[in-house]
């Protein structure tokens, strides 16, 4: 679903796999530095090629820029972006936004701070490196992080987002339920350890999964037959909703029956984001939210 201006990319189909954390980033600066690494081992041989500098303009990420990523991410708090090119989306990508414990109230319960950051992939690795590859990835990128919940499927990127773009964008999330819309400086402001909609992968740990009986409670209350639930430790557990990632279809009848199983029974957890997002008005992201109910 390429959506071009002139000949530049402003949203294109990918996979995100992101995490959320309600740790200060003070504790895992370390734990980020070395999923980021990790991830541009993975991704090659294609790589990230510029970053945002702190006026919002777009660097190149040579030896000099190298420094500067580091530096920010071994910081107190850190705010990192990485694309492959500055001018078009390509479905390489690198979000990250860490929070310190002075600046986000970690301390307080009531505060919503989290950190969050996100990988993306372009939608043709499905192809060239197949499902089960993404899947472990997204594994192996989380083992590094000390998350509270995530999630890895289809997403939508957007280099920017204009107004004229928000009626293809109403168009495809309403039809297509599969495609997540990710907007993670929100949700670092916001999310705390509630949870997004269930993705083809979803990630739980504390406190969800102990208050839905560890893994095995969790596996109780899904019955779909391409659900499954693994134990990725004795508080985190990834639910796996089919080989594939789908985007199912509403005009089709395609309503992705095993999502919405989940998203019933994670229901009391779900995040229910105040205000726009983007283009969209509170009212239209309280329902995109709440697709799968």
């Amino acid at each position: 679903m390429d959506i071009e201006d002139q000949w530049v990319v402003l949203v294109r189909e990918g996979i995100s796999i992101a995490f959320y954390m309600r740790q200060p980033h003070e504790l895992m600066a370390s734990a980020v530095w070395r999923a980021l690494e990790r991830y541009r081992q993975a991704i090659s041989p294609r790589q990230p090629g510029w970053y945002v500098d702190y006026s919002g303009d777009w660097q190149p990420l040579d030896s000099e820029g190298e420094a500067v990523i580091r530096k920010r991410l071994l910081a107190t708090s850190a705010l990192v972006e990485l694309i492959e090119r500055p001018d078009s989306v390509t479905g390489i990508a690198f979000k990250y936004q860490g929070r310190s414990k002075a600046a986000a109230g970690f301390e307080k319960e009531e505060q919503e701070s989290t950190c969050a950051l996100e990988f993306r992939l372009p939608i043709e690795f499905l192809a060239e490196r197949g499902p089960e590859w993404i899947r472990s990835l997204a594994i192996d990128l989380g083992h590094e992080l000390p998350w509270n919940s995530g999630h890895a499927g289809l997403s939508l990127e957007l280099g920017t987002w204009p107004k004229t773009l928000t009626p293809r964008l109403h168009e495809v999330t309403r039809r297509h339920p599969g495609f997540d819309l990710n907007r993670l400086n929100k949700l670092a402001l916001y999310l705390g350890t509630k949870l997004r909609p269930p993705a083809w992968l979803t990630f739980l740990g504390p406190p969800v999964l102990n208050e839905l009986g560890g893994v095995e409670g969790l596996r109780s209350q899904l019955r779909s037959p391409s659900t499954q639930v693994e134990s990725l430790s004795p508080d985190r557990a990834l639910v796996s909703l089919g080989p594939v990632p789908e985007a199912g279809d509403m005009d089709a009848g395609d309503t992705l029956p095993a999502y919405r199983e989940l998203a019933r029974v994670l229901e009391p957890w779900l995040y229910a984001h105040k205000g726009e997002w983007g283009f969209f008005t509170e009212a239209e992201v309280r329902q995109w939210e709440r697709r799968f109910l």
